[in-house]
């Protein structure tokens, strides 16, 4: 990783700047702690800077398995978190406060990840954990996004000649990454901390178009395709001939290198297991990733159990919607029913998909504000997910720069169009677009009363939370008009209960990967195939699905208590406001502050 000034240095020259507007001395000095946490968050997370519009470090990328960058990360969270606990809480404002119990739990959370055992931590891509000897995966990893961003339409630019070399640059960085990774899977190896079998043969074929195609036809050549009018003749030729040579002499090789590696080398070592559990120290670093991703002391058993009464409670309410329909068997069969619908299935073409996306935008646009008064600037669009990583890829929202200045981006896969299911679509819109992930991500960075640290989509459980709570709004939008649709909500929110059954059970109590999926087919309308992609996403990312549900119930039952105890002077818009307008928190924290509003409104 390419550094100037020690991190912690940052937060010095920070504290010793003068602040205008007039502030007791810890006022100030959370200020300057927000303002320096901000900084070495743009530099240990490069592609998340650039995410964010962040321009400075678009030409490096960091080696987040390497032990140096997390030697540097666990002195560093420890300094940050011993300044924030040196701040007099009782001498800054309500808004600072909630501020600064984020930034300890994300200082105490990451610290006792990067030490411990087996976790090492969260990537910088997708704020996943990673795990230092099993750091490449079929989904959610980092030679995925990489290949995502070359083409050239994702989150870094491609407008000038700069940010053409920025690109190559970065490139040189992932390179050495790759090589880690590698080095890292051999320890692995010796030390029986390996993937399982099932996940490293799909990983496997996912190369081959990198390996094979010509480079006027290779992924990381289409930037040039992209070349503006403005760069010019001299610098296009030879931006052209360095985008060849890179591709043909440093990601060829390298992908080929590490194909060969996972053929030959690794796949013959993998695990016939799954879970966890199975790993050393695997149970205590499942409890870890819980409260990483749930930012809850809850138990393995308590999640299980929970999630098998969810999934009690949403089959007796799918039940009743299938009787509605009037479908006359039994809710198994009304699964395979809607699995195998033609009328389901109605597409031929992916712009259809697409197309049919737009209208439910479309009808959203027209009754948001019913519920909710904050609006964001930023707009986005609904896109096919490409094509190289579409077979194992989830529907996924990419949010846009802080300025707006790039839209946010709502992934659709489509595999096989004449298999696509659009029984659930209205809900899925509602999750990754409005007022689901875009809405509150955007409203989250546009927010100038926020600590910049605060702009980036950070804590899963409250974003993935709030996008599921968001599912359960269609009614209040308008929607849901379709009882199939009503059913795909259904479906759609015991996916997420499912993911409570299966995380634990694969991770926590020995599940085998057949196990989880027959629970699956048994409990949801989900295509078989889909759902293994779900399971292996599972195995892949440990804890991660937990944070839907939690977050969901969190947000409702805190819903539920407002409306109870505050009655006609409930406010649903104001609620929302409540919710939106801090930025992602953890749910203790989120609790204490909607505990706090209904005490004031009672009070007046």
């Amino acid at each position: 990783m390419k550094t100037g000034l020690p991190i912690f240095f940052i937060f010095l020259i920070f504290a010793c700047q003068p602040n205008k507007a007039i502030q007791s001395k810890d006022s100030q000095k959370v200020d300057s702690l927000f303002e320096s946490y901000y900084q070495f968050k743009q530099q240990i997370n490069p592609i998340e800077s650039t995410k964010a519009g962040f321009t400075a470090y678009n030409d490096h990328l960091s080696n987040y398995i390497s032990d140096p960058y997390q030697l540097q990360l666990i002195n560093s969270y420890e300094q940050y978190h011993n300044a924030a606990n040196s701040i007099d809480s009782t001498a800054i404002s309500p808004a600072q406060w909630l501020s600064l119990a984020v930034l300890k739990w994300d200082c105490q959370i990451k610290k006792e990840g990067l030490t411990n055992p087996l976790v090492t931590i969260a990537s910088p891509m997708y704020d996943l954990p990673s795990f230092e000897l099993m750091p490449l995966l079929q989904v959610q990893s980092l030679h995925l996004y990489m290949a995502q961003l070359a083409a050239g339409k994702s989150v870094h630019p491609f407008h000038s000649v700069k940010d053409y070399e920025n690109w190559l640059l970065r490139l040189d960085d992932y390179m050495i990454f790759l090589d880690t990774c590698m080095a890292k899977m051999e320890i692995g190896i010796s030390k029986q901390v390996v993937l399982p079998k099932s996940l490293i043969s799909k990983m496997i074929p996912q190369l081959d178009e990198f390996i094979s195609n010509p480079a006027e036809k290779h992924l990381f050549f289409e930037p040039i395709y992209l070349l503006p009018d403005s760069i010019p003749a001299a610098d296009r030729e030879q931006l052209t001939e360095k985008y060849r040579w890179m591709i043909t002499h440093k990601i060829q090789p390298k992908y080929r290198e590490l194909q060969e590696f996972l053929i030959h080398e690794y796949l013959p070592m993998g695990r016939e297991t799954s879970g966890l559990s199975n790993l050393p120290y695997g149970l205590e670093t499942y409890q870890y990733l819980i409260r990483l991703h749930t930012t809850t002391h809850l138990s393995i058993d308590q999640i299980h159990a929970l999630g098998k009464s969810e999934v009690a409670r949403i089959s007796k309410e799918m039940e009743q919607a299938k009787n509605q329909i009037g479908f006359k068997g039994d809710l198994k069969s009304f699964f395979e029913f809607i699995r195998n619908s033609p009328d389901q299935m109605p597409f031929i073409d992916p712009d259809q998909v697409i197309a049919n996306f737009n209208l439910i935008k479309t009808r959203i646009d027209q009754s948001i504000s019913t519920i909710f008064d904050l609006q964001p600037k930023a707009d986005f669009e609904i896109r096919r997910t490409e094509a190289f990583r579409e077979a194992s890829a989830s529907a996924e929202y990419v949010p846009g720069t802080k300025d707006a200045t790039r839209s946010g981006i709502f992934y659709v896969p489509i595999p096989d169009v004449t298999r696509y299911n659009k029984y659930a679509d209205e809900s899925l819109f509602l999750h990754e677009a409005v007022p689901g992930h875009h809405y509150q991500l955007s409203l989250q960075q546009e927010n100038q009363q926020l600590p910049e640290f605060l702009h980036p989509e950070s804590m899963g459980v409250f974003v993935e939370g709030w996008a599921l709570y968001a599912e359960s709004l269609g009614k209040e939008l308008g929607l849901y008009e379709d009882p199939f649709q009503y059913f795909g909500m259904l479906s759609m929110e015991m996916h997420r209960a499912i993911r409570l059954v299966v995380d634990t059970g694969i991770h926590g109590k020995g599940w085998t990967r057949e196990q989880a999926i027959r629970y699956s087919l048994d409990h949801e309308a989900a295509a078989e195939p889909d759902i293994i992609a779900e399971i292996e996403r599972y195995i892949a990312t440990p804890g991660q699905a937990l944070s839907y549900k939690i977050g969901q119930l969190k947000i409702r039952q805190l819903r539920t208590k407002a409306e109870a105890a505050l009655g006609d002077q409930f406010d649903i818009k104001e609620y929302h406001n409540q919710v939106l307008n801090s930025g992602s928190l953890p749910l203790v924290v989120l609790e204490n502050k909607i505990n706090s509003w209904i005490k004031a409104i009672m009070s007046n």
